[in-house]
């Protein structure tokens, strides 16, 4: 089968490969949409992150480079393993790209996204959904029901949205703000007005990306070049601020202003991968007793998201879909398009 691998920094290579096989306990999928995460591009721009080192191997899966890419998902179940109940040759699946060890502390008490040898298809698995074909444990592939498979290719990164709404313990009728309107922010905005809260503020300066946060369910789009975020939202709350607020920009600008516009005593919920250290000030995070919190990819909310979209209170997410091209274009009309335009791409969908 064709597949799109990863061999280090700006090297990824559409080749010829074997189809993985199908075990017991396993499915075998024919991948019909993957998306392109910004994971991927920190690991096409900066150069291994998730995936292993050149040379090295990865200790959970065995792994090594070249590694297909493509972890966000969804396309048709071609095979099933022995033992396989939940899913059958024909159904619709979004696949949940995790390789856990179910043996240490974090997967024996259920939080198996922060599991100590974690891998994740398409960076450090054995397959990936930028090929033909991908095989995923059975509890990792989730039935889509009547869902496109587009929309199924949304759901890992709408996963990773929901999962930080839960970390930060926001209730129905709350207040909000999204610091970032980019693909996750979006995102965030999206469920946080499918599950009922109130009020949701977005801070971004993109033109076309406030467009899209006003689109997403914004109650308000702020704009930091123009005015004082901070004061804007304090003002809007009479001087009590949110209580939540979701880092998804990456900048230390950023993670201050979520930081200072959370009530005392509220959440702050840090989402985007850093690649350099973060310099804020941390006295309004101690007086006020604001806790601030990492979030890591998903647990246990790949089906949460596909009931939201299946009951129709996550609406319209098709918007986020802004191009579709084969795994040929993977690099110039995928990798090199969301570097160079990001602003004005939500998600890329490849199919092989």
């Amino acid at each position: 089968m064709r597949a799109t691998r990863y061999y280090g920094k700006h090297d990824i290579r559409i080749e010829d490969v074997s189809e993985p096989s199908v075990r017991p306990g396993y499915v075998k999928v024919k991948n019909e949409w993957t998306g392109i995460c910004g994971t991927d591009l920190h690991e096409y721009d900066d150069g291994p992150m998730f995936c292993p080192a050149p040379g090295a191997t990865h200790p959970l899966t065995g792994e090594k480079l070249p590694i297909v890419l493509g972890h966000e998902i969804a396309g048709v179940v071609a095979e099933v393993g022995e033992g396989v109940t939940k899913v059958k040759v024909g159904d619709r699946v979004s696949v949940e790209p995790y390789v856990v060890c179910n043996e240490c502390e974090f997967c024996l008490s259920g939080r198996y996204n922060i599991c100590t040898s974690a891998a994740f298809l398409g960076l450090s698995g054995d397959s990936g959904g930028f090929a033909e074909y991908c095989v995923a444990l059975e509890r990792f592939v989730h039935p889509l029901g009547d869902l496109s498979t587009e929309v199924g290719a949304l759901v890992e990164p709408l996963a990773v949205a929901h999962h930080a709404i839960v970390r930060s313990g926001v209730q129905p009728g709350q207040t909000a703000a999204v610091i970032g309107a980019g693909p996750i922010g979006l995102f965030v905005t999206a469920i946080l007005r499918a599950i009922g809260v109130e009020t949701v503020y977005n801070v971004e300066i993109s033109a076309i990306r406030k467009e899209k946060a006003e689109a997403s369910g914004s109650t308000l789009v702020i704009d930091p070049t123009k005015e004082n975020a901070v004061e804007k939202i304090l003002g809007l709350t009479g001087g009590r601020g949110v209580d939540v607020a979701f880092e998804a920009v990456g900048v230390s600008a950023a993670l201050q202003t979520a930081i200072d516009v959370t009530k005392s005593g509220g959440n702050v919920v840090n989402i985007s991968i850093w690649s350099h250290k973060a310099e804020i000030d941390l006295f309004g995070l101690v007086a006020r007793e604001v806790s601030l919190m990492g979030t890591l990819a998903y647990c246990n909310d790949h089906a949460p998201v596909i009931k939201l979209l299946q009951e129709g209170k996550l609406k319209n997410v098709e918007q986020f879909i802004t191009g579709r091209i084969s795994i040929d274009d993977v690099i110039e009309k995928g990798l090199e398009e969301l570097i160079n335009n990001k602003e004005e791409n939500v998600k890329i969908l490849v199919h092989p």
